[in-house]
């Protein structure tokens, strides 16, 4: 899968901009939104974790309404689930790229899964891991 076929991992922040209303962030809400539409979304377990985590945590959603939304992302999106060989490179990655554990981790899984941008507002804009990932923050102006 590739970015000509409209594929594309979306982490953590991007979710959460989609569900949360933030004085300045009415912008970036649509920009997530129209991202989170796509049928060709990838996502990894952990970016399933962190997200029903914080809306659990900030009360925007209920037990019962967390299950059909963790049902919703196992249907409309590719989910990469850790393994051995993620692991593994998520670790290599640590010590190429100075990521973080947890930044590691969703690099690693958009790399399994073989797309070539990965969107999240919290990791180095613009950064190409591995020679073939693009890591893309989608609030900042595109560059032109």
């Amino acid at each position: 899968m590739n970015e000509a076929s409209g594929t594309y991992f979306i982490d953590t922040n991007i979710w959460l901009y989609a569900f949360f209303q933030t004085e300045s962030g009415t912008n970036k809400q649509k920009i997530a939104r129209s991202l989170i539409e796509n049928k060709n979304v990838v996502v990894s377990t952990q970016v399933i974790n962190e997200v029903c985590v914080n809306l659990i945590k900030k009360a925007l959603m209920s037990e019962t309404e967390i299950q059909p939304l963790i049902q919703d992302f196992y249907t409309q999106c590719q989910v990469i689930e850790f393994n051995c060989q993620i692991l593994m490179n998520a670790s290599r990655l640590r010590q190429s790229y100075n990521l973080s554990f947890w930044d590691s981790l969703i690099v690693a899984c958009a790399l399994e899964a073989g797309v070539e941008t990965l969107y999240s507002e919290d990791m180095h804009n613009g950064l190409i891991v591995s020679e073939h990932l693009r890591i893309v923050n989608p609030f900042e102006p595109s560059e032109g």
